[in-house]
């Protein structure tokens, strides 16, 4: 069948996951298995090493988007091992990298509005060299930044994942109240 489509609460849980990704199809993969993460246990893929660098990635780094923070909000991730390309016959024409991922415990999870965070996310980083006030202003207003404690004049990659949970909580409660 269809990983995409696969309703992975249909197994029983606790869930171990381990896999050689479909290089052409892993993050939207990941982001499927990200909605069944109450489930599993912990998962292990190879994958192209510049997506596991890119989940990896920290802020402020070339690496560091969308995908970094979709992923490390749910999961606690490192990178094992390089494969080296000489591995594999024929040999690829990239590296690849074997990646764990272990799902955040419940109380970690501290975004009010799963799909008004990825929304925004998504926003901040669709234009990667505009500042968060111009990716983000549907959202925030100047004042909403100031009291926010979030510099309106940086970029989307110089946030974590704490700032990006604060945002979606803020706009979240101004939508909600």
């Amino acid at each position: 069948g269809d990983a995409l489509q696969f309703d992975f609460a249909t197994l029983d849980a606790p869930l171990r996951i381990v896999g050689n990704l479909p290089y052409n199809i892993s993050s939207p993969l990941l982001f499927h298995f990200a909605a069944f993460a109450a489930r599993i246990t912990d998962m292990h893929f190879m994958l192209q090493n510049e997506v596991v660098e890119r989940m990896v990635a920290a802020p402020s780094t070339p690496q560091y988007g969308r995908l970094s923070v979709m992923l490390q909000y749910r999961f606690e991730m490192e990178k094992l091992l390089d494969v080296p390309p000489q591995s594999f016959r024929p040999a690829p024409k990239v590296d690849s990298a074997i990646v764990r991922m272990i799902p955040l415990p419940g109380e970690k999870i501290t975004v009010n509005n799963e799909a008004l965070f990825a929304r925004i996310v998504a926003d901040a980083f669709g234009q990667r060299r505009k500042t968060l006030r111009n990716t983000l202003k549907a959202w925030l207003a100047e004042a909403d930044f100031a009291q926010l404690g979030i510099n309106a004049q940086l970029r989307a990659e110089n946030l974590g994942v704490a700032e990006f949970t604060r945002i979606a909580n803020f706009v979240n409660e101004r939508v909600v109240s």
